[in-house]
């Protein structure tokens, strides 16, 4: 009785932990698919969340491999760095110099998405003209690519938050399934409200930029408190719903 109650806690707690690392992954989704033709985004939206349920679903039946890929492939003294400066005192420590397969992930993750975020704010500012939109309408394999490619990053951090969290595996993919639903239920609405709101576009990719930093610091040696990130989400999403309501109010009142 006690193992399945414990379970049940595990379970919850890892689905609202999935739930929280997912939200990036929406917001991703939800600009990439904006810049395609509007019948075409539910299915895009479908098919990205399906293929992030797959991801996770294939990685967690692979755990000794992920295990592995914090395993350090090469130090970074083997490529010329002198060894002097592997001291906790310098730049360089032991964390910094051991690099594995999963801090290329993040590195070539975080550099990815700060790529992709950087243009999709520059586009914002130049202010590109719906003729100007059109004609650069993303293919809707090319966004489906994007969309497995950062997949592949959110997903090792969610496995790896997930081994971190319970040692069952059921519990893992249950709650794995259950986080993905709840994505796939509110996917939609969350990709209109941020096409509706300009202003929550364009927090959305400073966001995904700040997220982008921190896989490239993770991926070299430097750990950030995830809860510090999602907090200052937070904290910029009420502030920009205050705003939005009284500037809507304002507009009531002109009227």
């Amino acid at each position: 009785m006690e193992s399945i109650i414990e379970a049940i806690i595990g379970l919850i707690a890892l689905s609202v932990m999935e739930i929280v690392l997912g939200i990036d992954n929406i917001v991703f989704i939800a600009i990439l698919t904006d810049k395609l033709p509007e019948e075409q985004r539910p299915k895009a939206r479908r098919l990205g969340l399906a293929a992030a349920l797959i991801m996770r679903l294939a990685l967690l039946c692979s755990l000794k491999a992920i295990l592995g890929f914090t395993e350090p492939l090469f130090e970074l003294t083997q490529l010329g760095i002198p060894e002097s400066f592997v001291h906790d005192e310098h730049w360089l420590n032991a964390e910094v110099n051991a690099v594995s397969l999963r801090d290329l992930i993040l590195f070539g993750g975080g550099l990815f998405l700060i790529k992709s975020s950087i243009r999709e704010i520059h586009h914002k500012l130049n202010k590109e003209s719906e003729a100007d939109s059109e004609s650069k309408a993303a293919s809707f394999r090319g966004v489906l690519i994007q969309i497995a490619v950062m997949d592949i990053i959110f997903s090792l951090d969610s496995v790896i938050t997930a081994v971190g969290m319970v040692d069952d595996l059921t519990v893992m993919i249950i709650s794995v399934i259950i986080a993905v639903g709840v994505m796939l239920i509110f996917s939609d609405r969350i990709s209109e409200f941020i096409r509706r709101q300009p202003t929550i576009k364009m927090l959305a990719l400073s966001f995904l930029l700040l997220i982008g930093v921190m896989l490239v610091a993770e991926g070299i040696g430097t750990h950030i408190e995830k809860g510090y990130i999602y907090f200052a989400m937070a904290f910029s999403l009420i502030v920009e719903a205050l705003n939005i309501r009284s500037s809507g109010q304002a507009k009531s009142a002109a009227a």
